[in-house]
């Protein structure tokens, strides 16, 4: 999908730069797919901030997506390649031949009418699932499971791709979009390609408007606040923050480790960092 040119009548459309819909389908999403979604505005039950800078955007309609795909052997068509407002890539309707109808990821290159099928036997195509143990050494892949049958967590995003670099035993070896190399249980699945819309990355939205449109709230520098909002506000005047980067409850921003290890990280074998 190549830019889309944004003809310059105001100050924020003139730096506005936009991923052509010219490959999407013209059609509405398909209603039994889904899902009406509240606003939380980063709160949680208790009416708590836990994920600042969130709230207001437009109304959005949550698309069920199936990243588990447990049709093994079920072909399946694309019928629609669809914008979906929750996340940075396309959607895929997969009309399938026992009848059933699901969204799918649209991997890059993948087109109306296109087959695609999961499960052992299929073909190394985009769009096409099936366990990191059936897959060739050297695959681009997506959509992969930390957990066999838990359904995909990890590669998601528009125009990423992970490698599968080795198979070591129960375990394969892939390398993350981060850079990091980490092992994944052969029995979890993936999906063959990179995930469409490569574009994204590319896009500029012009103006703070667009911004609260996606659901996004202003981000203040802690020097612009007072010293009982943030530990590098006060001073008179524009002031150094006079200590190492902190965070507003006072942790350390940057370079001190903050973070807690999970059983998972004995997979890592190499850091992104």
């Amino acid at each position: 999908m190549p830019f889309q040119s944004i003809a310059p009548t105001t100050p924020g459309r003139r730096n506005m730069i936009r991923v052509s819909f010219d490959g999407l389908t013209k059609e509405e999403p398909k209603k039994s797919l889904l899902l009406p979604l509240k606003k939380t505005g980063g709160r949680n039950a208790r009416g708590v901030v836990t994920s600042r800078h969130r709230g207001g955007g437009a109304k959005r309609q949550l698309r069920i997506i199936d990243f588990k795909r447990d049709k093994p052997g079920v072909p399946g068509t694309v019928a629609t390649i669809e914008y979906d407002p929750n996340r940075s890539a396309r959607v895929a309707l997969i009309h399938y031949a026992d009848g059933d109808k699901r969204y799918i990821l649209a991997p890059d290159g993948l087109k109306v009418n296109d087959v695609i099928q999961s499960g052992a036997g299929a073909d190394i195509k985009p769009g096409n699932a099936m366990t990191l143990g059936e897959m060739p050494a050297g695959a681009m892949i997506h959509n992969i499971e930390f957990e066999p049958g838990k359904g995909a967590q990890v590669v998601r995003s528009a125009g990423t791709a992970a490698q599968l670099l080795s198979k070591e035993g129960k375990y394969c070896l892939v390398r993350l979009p981060s850079g990091e190399m980490r092992r994944f249980l052969a029995e979890c699945q993936a999906t063959i390609g990179q995930v469409g819309n490569v574009e994204h990355s590319g896009e500029k939205l012009g103006k703070a408007g667009r911004s609260r449109l996606l659901g996004r709230r202003p981000m203040v520098r802690g020097s612009a606040m007072s010293p009982r909002d943030h530990p590098h506000g006060g001073g008179e005047g524009r002031s150094p923050r006079g200590m190492p980067p902190k965070t507003p409850w006072g942790k350390p921003a940057l370079g001190p480790k903050t973070r807690v290890g999970k059983p998972s990280d004995r997979l890592i074998v190499k850091r992104r960092k």
